[in-house]
């Protein structure tokens, strides 16, 4: 992929500047900003939950193993892997 060099930079301003206008050039910049640190954020509390669903549940892995009723009353078992 080739790099951008600052000429390239200042072309893609300058059509971002025509596009949205300097008005609003700065609420996009800001809602674009917002948008990264809640993905960010978003992020760092998936991986901090997913420390914790490393531990299986003792419970939950005998509830599915229980047998169910299924619309006519039938018991059935039912097994996740």
């Amino acid at each position: 992929m080739p790099n951008l060099g600052p000429t390239e930079l200042i072309i893609i301003l300058v059509i971002v500047l025509l596009i949205f206008g300097a008005g609003k050039l700065a609420s996009v910049g800001g809602a674009l900003g917002k948008g990264i640190r809640d993905f960010r954020g978003a992020m760092k509390e998936g991986e901090e939950s997913g420390e914790d669903q490393k531990q299986p549940n003792a419970a939950t892995a005998e509830s599915r193993s229980e047998p169910v009723k299924d619309r006519a009353g039938k018991e059935e078992s039912v097994e996740e892997a």
